[in-house]
């Protein structure tokens, strides 16, 4: 379970003297207390126990890894109270090498005030003080029995004079004293001062940051119709980047990160270079364990792609899977706004100021069997313009824990059904119309010890005039075996959230504009979320999947279209 624990900042408050309370005897000298967190009464077993050490009027508060292995990112961190000073300090050592910190004032922390409550923890009485952060109702149990130390294991949540034995965050998270030792033969608490100073933010940022895989995919890359470089030589053995269908498809072999545990996201901006319109644009991932790949239709034509044909005898190339083929695999499909940044000067609306580029962040975790190795992960934007678009690509891998767990690594079976999304438009793969006249239908083959079977499910629909079915709602209906397991329409209903990054949209004379209509799916500026349909009773063994659309007929020199794609994704024993 995935948790938001408070890190352990720094402060206090000056002492205005005490008076010693009846209770346990203080300990002498150098001292240390022992925390665990708890949540909703339970000890929380995926965090680590607070040391604070207390010494006169410096204290320092680690957390305490004890015989844990732990993940090469994790820095050493400590905090130190210097009362004297009147400033708490937050101290990082990085993997790196680089040491960094940041200070706060006192004065710069949360007020306290007494509730008139009383308590006792490992035999101290204690007054509880309250206060508010970020409206998080916090309590404080602090105790005046150690003299004049002023310390907490969290002390960037303020204190009174005293020693914070207990802190409760909402009412059910919990950080409770469980052990003071006294300290006979330790080193003095003295603060290190050879760290680089940063602001409080920046030492966050830089913190959380170190656990985090980049892999930059692309870089300013243009995606427009007309554009190939000719310079590029495109041999499927060189890591660069690779254009096709007359520059609306650009190719990279990458080799990305082992790491089987943890989440995963791709991260994408798009700009306009010169094209006005929303497009249709996909991130995706071409599979190499087939005899035939899409790779070929890129490289060779595509003619070496299989062919689906519906019951009208039209032709579909590469959109299914076959005993020898598998069709692309979908991480983001996305569409982009009305001509953001390139027309934002050429486009004044009242009131309106507009993005710099549409941003884009989608979690593809459950992808992540096949975002390790060497991959072909491939872009697509249809435009028909010179200057078209340019895109940032990268995959972001979290960690799901700071400590290194032996565990056997879960195995997963990931298999791409079909895609109608014709990424080599341009090249002449045809749109996907077969829902006209026929379902779309294709066959698989469950292997033994799969288990936990789910469909990663795409659609959107397309055919931009008052009756196409761009803003038509569609039931789409899946079958398995001739059995319905899942129906939806897809339609969004919140394009107008994204007007501020559609500069070139059309503006109607009732004050709408053409990218706050809603859609079948999909809104100018936005991702489509995937849907996960459960297929766990499936059975190992042949079976058939069909999808049905009514989509609807064609008007004079438009038509509709539906772009879909679907991958099982399942653990395997």
């Amino acid at each position: 379970m995935k948790k938001i624990l408070i890190i352990c900042g720094l402060a206090l408050f000056f002492f205005q003297g005490h008076s010693q309370s009846k209770g346990k005897a203080t300990p002498k000298g150098q001292f240390s207390i022992y925390y665990s967190r708890y949540e909703r009464g339970a000890i929380d077993e995926e965090s680590n126990p607070i040391i604070l050490t207390i010494e006169g009027l410096r204290s320092r508060i680690i957390e305490s890894f004890g015989e844990k292995k732990m993940i090469s990112q994790v820095p050493k961190e400590e905090g130190f109270v210097l009362i004297d000073s009147a400033k708490c300090y937050q101290t990082a050592s990085l993997k790196s090498g680089e040491k960094i910190m940041y200070i706060t004032p006192f004065d710069k922390l949360p007020k306290l005030e007494f509730t008139g409550k009383l308590d006792t923890i490992l035999g101290y009485p204690c007054k509880i003080f309250k206060t508010v952060v970020r409206s998080n109702q916090v309590e404080i149990s602090v105790s005046q029995a150690f003299g004049l130390a002023n310390a907490s294991p969290i002390p960037s949540l303020g204190i009174p004079n005293g020693v914070v034995l207990k802190i409760v965050i909402n009412g059910n998270s919990e950080v409770i004293a469980t052990k003071i030792v006294e300290n006979i033969a330790s080193k003095k608490i003295s603060l290190p001062f050879d760290f680089r100073l940063v602001s409080a933010s920046l030492y966050r940022s830089i913190i959380a940051n170190g656990y985090i895989t980049n892999v930059s995919i692309f870089e300013n890359e243009q995606i427009c119709f007309g554009c190939v470089d000719n310079k590029i030589i495109n041999d499927n053995k060189i890591s660069q980047t690779l254009k096709f269908a007359n520059g609306t498809v650009i190719l990279k072999k990458v080799f990305l990160p082992k790491i089987s545990n943890g989440q995963v996201f791709a991260e994408l901006t798009e700009f306009s270079n010169g094209d006005a319109y929303d497009r249709t644009g996909s991130i995706f991932i071409i599979p190499t364990n087939s005899k035939i790949t899409f790779l070929q239709g890129c490289f060779d034509s595509l003619k070496s792609l299989p062919i689906y044909t519906d019951n009208l005898g039209k032709t579909y190339q590469g959109v299914v899977a076959t005993d020898n083929y598998s069709p692309i695999i979908e991480l983001i499909r996305f569409y982009t706004p009305f001509g953001v940044k390139q027309y934002n000067n050429q486009v004044i609306v009242e009131g309106l100021q507009w993005a710099d580029s549409a941003y884009y962040k989608q979690e593809i975790t459950s992808l992540l069997p096949i975002l390790t190795d060497e991959v072909w992960i491939g872009a697509f934007i249809g435009n028909y313009d010179k200057g078209g678009h340019k895109i940032n690509l990268r995959l972001k891998y979290y960690p799901d824990s700071k400590e290194i767990i032996e565990k056997k690594e879960k195995k997963r079976w990931i298999c791409p059904l079909f895609c109608t999304n014709n990424v080599l438009e341009m090249a002449g793969q045809e749109y996907g119309t077969m829902f006209s006249n026929d379902s779309l239908t294709v066959k698989f083959t469950i292997p033994q010890g799969v288990t936990n079977l789910k469909l990663r499910y795409i659609s959107t629909g397309h055919g931009g005039w008052d009756g196409g079915d761009e803003f038509t709602p569609k039931k789409n209906e899946i079958f398995i075996d001739e059995k319905k397991v899942f129906e939806v329409t897809p339609w969004r209903t919140d394009c107008g959230t994204y007007r501020l990054s559609n500069p070139a949209s059309g503006n109607f004379w009732n004050g709408t504009s053409s990218s706050d209509y809603s859609r079948s799916g999909w809104c100018p500026g936005t991702a489509t979320n995937p849907i996960e349909i459960s297929l766990e009773n499936l059975t190992p063994g042949v079976h058939e999947l069909k999808l049905a659309i009514p989509q609807g007929k064609a008007e004079g020199g438009s038509f509709s279209s539906w772009n879909v794609s679907g991958v099982l994704i399942g653990d395997q024993n």
